[in-house]
C-alpha cells in the first residue's frame, strides 16, 4: 500500500502526464474520417457509402464493429504497456502519453462507427464530451461553452486527466517494480482501454439511436395512418 504522501505525489505525476498526453493527442492526432469510412467498407464489410448511411445499417453490424475497434485498441495498449513496462516507473510518463493517444484514437473511431464526424468545432466538442463520459466525468455544466472550443477542450482534458489519475494510481503502484511491471503494464493498459472504450461506445450508441429515431419517426407516423375508406 502506498503511503498517503507518496500516493499524492504519484497521483499528481500521473495526472500531469495524462493531461499532456491528451493535449498532445488533441493537437496532433486525428483519425481521418474518409479513410476510416473506406476501412469500414473494405475491412469490416459495412454496407454504407457515407456516414449518413450508417443510420440505415443494422445496429448489430455497428455494434460488432465497435467491439472489434475496442478489442483492437486493447491489444495495441497491452503491447505498448508490456514494452515500456520493462523500465518500471522510469517509463511510466511516456507510457501514459501513448495510452492517452490510443484511448483518444479508439474514441474517435467509435464516434465514426456510429456516424458522428468531427469536422467542425461543435462536433469536436461532442467528441470530447464522449471522452469525458468514457472517463466517468460529468461535464454537462460545460455544454453552453461548446462553441468556445479552445477553452472547452483544455478544461475537459484537465478533468479527464484528474479522473484517470484517480482510477489508476493505486493499480499502477506495481509498476515501480521493473520486470514484473511489464506484465502489470500490459494488463492495466488492456483493461483501461476496455473500460473506457465500452463507456464511450455506450455514449455514442445512445446518441446514434436518438438520431435514428428522429430520422425515421416521420415514416413511422405515415405508416401508422389509418386507411381512408369511401
Amino acid at each position: 500500500m502506498i503511503e498517503p504522501s507518496h500516493k499524492s505525489w504519484l497521483r499528481r505525476r500521473i495526472e500531469s502526464s495524462f493531461q499532456r498526453g491528451f493535449q498532445r493527442a488533441y493537437e496532433t492526432v486525428k483519425v481521418n474520417p474518409s479513410r476510416f469510412l473506406l476501412q469500414l467498407q473494405t475491412v469490416y464489410g459495412v454496407p454504407a457509402t457515407s456516414f449518413q448511411g450508417l443510420y440505415s445499417v443494422d445496429m448489430r453490424v455497428l455494434d460488432d464493429v465497435a467491439e472489434r475497434v475496442i478489442r483492437g485498441g486493447m491489444k495495441v495498449a497491452a503491447a505498448e504497456g508490456a514494452g515500456l513496462g520493462l523500465g518500471g516507473f522510469v517509463t511510466m510518463v511516456p507510457d501514459l502519453s501513448f495510452l492517452a493517444l490510443i484511448t483518444l484514437r479508439t474514441i474517435q473511431k467509435l464516434s465514426l462507427v456510429y456516424g458522428f464526424e468531427y469536422s467542425n468545432d461543435e462536433e469536436t466538442a461532442e467528441l470530447w464530451i464522449a471522452a469525458g463520459s468514457a472517463a466517468g466525468v460529468d461535464i454537462s455544466r460545460d455544454l453552453l461553452e461548446k462553441e468556445v472550443i479552445n477553452k472547452f477542450v483544455p478544461r475537459v482534458i484537465q478533468r479527464i486527466a484528474a479522473q484517470a489519475s484517480k482510477e489508476v494510481v493505486e493499480k499502477w503502484a506495481g509498476r515501480l517494480i521493473p520486470l514484473a511491471s511489464s506484465l502489470i503494464g500490459a494488463g492495466l493498459n488492456y483493461y483501461f482501454i476496455r473500460a473506457w472504450g465500452q463507456r464511450a461506445r455506450t455514449h455514442f450508441r445512445e446518441r446514434h439511436l436518438e438520431v435514428r429515431r428522429r430520422m425515421f419517426a416521420p415514416q413511422a407516423k405515415v405508416i401508422e395512418l389509418p386507411a381512408v375508406t369511401s
